[in-house]
Order: C-alpha cells, then sequence, then structure tokens
C-alpha cells in the first residue's frame, strides 16, 4: 500500500506557521477541546455574519503539528461556510480520517488542502489529533444551536466514536 508523504512542505507550513492561530476578538461563540490521550488542546472561535455564515474561524491552544495543522486547515475551510455546511464537512472529515470515505477527488474537492490528511487513517494513534479542531467545531455550532434538525444524530454518532477510539488508543 503506497502511502503519501504526510510531512510535506504544505503541512509543515501549516504547522509552524498557522494563519487562524490567534484570539479572537468579541467572538460569537467558543469551545474548548481536549484529546486527554495525548494533551493536545485547543479553544476553538467563530464570528458569524448578519446572513449566519462563518465570518472569522480562530484557535488557540497546544499539541502536536497534526492537531496543529488540522486546526489551521479547518479554520480556513470553514470561513464563508453556514453552521450546517460546516457540520457536514466536520462529518465528512472524520470519516475520510477514519478510513470511511476515501473518495480521493470528492475529499479534495470539498475538504480542500484537509484532504491531505487522509493518510492518517493508517495511523490510529493519531486520528484524534486531526480530528480535535473538528470535533471542536462540531460540539460548539451543535451545543449553540445554529446546526438545525441533525444536531442529535450528529451527537449520538460522535459520542459513540469517541468511545470506541478510546479503546483503539
Amino acid at each position: 500500500m503506497a502511502v503519501n508523504p504526510l510531512y510535506n512542505a504544505q503541512f509543515i507550513d501549516h504547522a509552524q506557521h498557522p494563519d487562524y492561530k490567534y484570539q479572537m476578538d468579541d467572538p460569537t461563540m467558543s469551545h474548548e477541546g481536549i484529546n486527554p490521550s495525548c494533551g493536545d488542546e485547543l479553544t476553538f472561535s467563530v464570528r458569524l455574519a448578519d446572513d449566519g455564515t462563518i465570518e472569522e474561524a480562530a484557535f488557540v491552544g497546544s499539541g502536536c503539528a497534526i492537531s496543529q495543522a488540522s486546526a489551521d486547515m479547518m479554520s480556513d475551510l470553514m470561513v464563508d461556510k453556514t453552521p450546517q455546511e460546516a457540520i457536514e464537512l466536520c462529518e465528512l472529515f472524520k470519516r475520510m480520517i477514519r478510513g470511511e470515505e476515501t473518495d480521493v477527488e470528492m475529499l479534495e474537492e470539498q475538504l480542500d488542502e484537509a484532504a491531505m490528511l487522509r493518510d492518517i487513517a493508517h495511523m490510529p494513534a493519531r486520528v484524534k489529533c486531526a480530528e480535535l479542531a473538528w470535533r471542536t467545531l462540531q460540539e460548539m455550532l451543535e451545543e449553540n444551536g445554529v446546526a438545525g434538525t441533525m444536531t442529535a444524530t450528529v451527537n449520538a454518532a460522535c459520542d459513540h466514536d469517541h468511545a470506541h477510539d478510546g479503546e483503539d488508543a
């Protein structure tokens, strides 16, 4: 099985020089995410525009290169998305990172740069690192009631998946 190199120049740039890693002034909402298995932690913030789309996204926190690069890529992707679109992208990313979604063309079209993280599916110990920002954003949008009718279904699936991931780590 051929695995694309994860730690390429584009990945390293997101990890070492993240554009979206800063404390946002006056966010609409913020949410803390923690990966207890490795100690990664971040606080993700968004500001919603008058039309309900995500106008600005940012994060602060510490963690491994994978969690930081993933958070930066996700932040860039979420600007100008509706909360529902953001949740759908979070779900797609989680399916990709677990090896459940493998259509490379579709992943690159929908997830843009974040699709480069697809090979983490071959590194089970790093899945939680890559998912941290995506889980945090999804939880924040759902808990703040901006996600629409999918909230209960997504939360139930999310809780099950986290329990399962804990067994693998």
